[in-house]
Parts: C-alpha cells; structure tokens; sequence
C-alpha cells in the first residue's frame, strides 16, 4: 500500500501537502519532522517545518504550527495551539484549550494551565512544583 496524501490551501493559496503519521494517523506536513515515538491523534495537524521530537504527544485538535518545536515527552492537550516557531521544552505539558504564541518559549517541565494564552515572543517558566515532579527540585 503506498503513501497516501491530503492536500490544503493555505491562506497565501499555497498548496500543503500533509500525510498521517505512522503513530496516531494525525496529518503531518510533508516538510514536517516527527519522531515515529510521537504520538499525533488523528484529529492534530504538523504544519511544515515544524518538529516533534520522540515521545512527544499532540492531543485531539491540537494544532502545532509551521517552524514550532515540541520536545521530547512533551504534552499538547485538547485543542491547544502552539504557535509558528514557538518551543514547547522537553517534559512540558500545555493543557486544553491553550494557546502558545509565536515565538514563545514554554520551559522544560512547565505546565501550562487549561485555557492559558501565552503571548507572542514570551516566555513561560517552570514553577517549583513543575520541577519537583520531574525530580529536579529540591
């Protein structure tokens, strides 16, 4: 059975071609990197550039944008956004509904809150809570 693609328009009118990953079956550009460790739920989308590295989830609707990073083990919940080259650290967990804006920055071991919207180029850190449940606080 060969490789079966789907095809958008983007806002430029520009075709994206996207493919479902093996793990998962969520579409994934075709310029996209996604380890086959992750796990992309049917309903996510990869836009192209962006990376998903090994073990990281993308949640139901969950939608990680062109050039965006997520981490190893790194959780994309329900229907959240992470932005166009946003970062998502290793460990992080970006609950439902929020939304990482371009160019932010979530920490290693952050969590970030249910309905959160990070804005634009900021950054949000792990609290002591974060870290101690990673066992890297004291």
């Amino acid at each position: 059975m060969g490789i079966s693609y789907v095809e958008f328009e983007d806002e430029a009118g520009i075709l994206r071609r996207y493919r479902k990953h093996v793990n998962g079956r969520g579409l994934v550009a075709t310029t996209a990197k996604v380890d086959p460790t992750a796990f992309v739920d049917p309903t996510a989308y990869v836009d192209s550039g962006a990376e998903v590295q090994r073990g990281a989830q993308i949640g139901p609707g969950g939608w990680v944008e062109g050039d965006a990073i997520v981490a190893e083990r790194a959780v994309v919940g329900v229907n959240a956004h992470i932005g166009r080259r946003a970062v998502v650290g290793r460990n992080a967990v970006v609950g439902p509904y929020a939304s990482i804006g371009r160019d932010a920055k979530v920490q290693n071991g952050a969590r970030v809150p249910r309905e959160l919207t990070i804005a634009d180029g900021d950054e949000y850190r792990a609290s002591g809570d974060d870290l101690r449940r990673l066992g890297l606080a004291a």
